[in-house]
């Protein structure tokens, strides 16, 4: 019998994976088919996914408040869902590495940054923007940053990720995270 509850867990833990994973590709494929879409089409588009991922986030709450079981492993994936709605991350590839705890892929994904920026394939704005998400992700999943890193950071936080910093810090205050995620849907409407 035991087995079976570990079972059962197990898939519905892959079955959210991996439905995270798909709205989080329907975002990326989003933004790189920006310029092939008409900016209502985009928007519309845009908004429908988020109200996909709000109602995904609307689901975990109401498992987590259930099965006392899941609460650790789907804790991860409603932060990234809240960043999402939020807008505190904007790069839909790396939500989906800090939702799957992929710390290893965020620092290979840095490395190719750092490679694109010096041979101009990448802009510095761009790089700016997603190497501070990328070590803000880093950081909330309990990886050490080099003291170059952190000043990186400090210098280049935007208000949305100092606010997800802030309101994130203690994982374990669910009102907290919630109240991040509503703010964040709020001003998408």
């Amino acid at each position: 019998m035991a087995s079976r509850g570990k079972s059962e867990t197990g898939k519905l833990r892959q079955n959210m994976e991996e439905q995270l994973d798909r709205l989080m590709q329907q975002l990326q494929d989003l933004e790189e088919c920006r310029e092939d879409l008409e900016e209502e089409e985009y928007e519309e588009t845009k908004k429908e996914t988020l109200e996909q991922l709000s109602e995904f986030n609307d689901s975990l709450k109401k498992i987590m408040t259930g099965d006392m079981t899941l609460v650790d492993d789907l804790s991860g994936m409603q932060l990234a869902i809240q960043a999402a709605i939020s807008q505190a991350f904007k790069t839909p590839e790396v939500i989906r590495m800090f939702a799957m705890k992929q710390p290893g892929q965020l620092r290979t994904r840095l490395a190719e940054m750092d490679r694109d920026v010096m041979v101009g394939k990448l802009s510095r704005d761009v790089y700016v923007q997603q190497k501070v998400e990328i070590l803000t992700a880093l950081r909330k999943l309990g990886e050490k940053l080099t003291s170059e890193d952190e000043s990186f950071l400090t210098e280049n936080a935007t208000a949305s990720l100092s606010q997800f910093e802030r309101v994130t810090a203690d994982l374990g205050s669910e009102d907290k995270i919630m109240a991040l995620a509503s703010c964040g849907v709020k001003t998408k409407t």
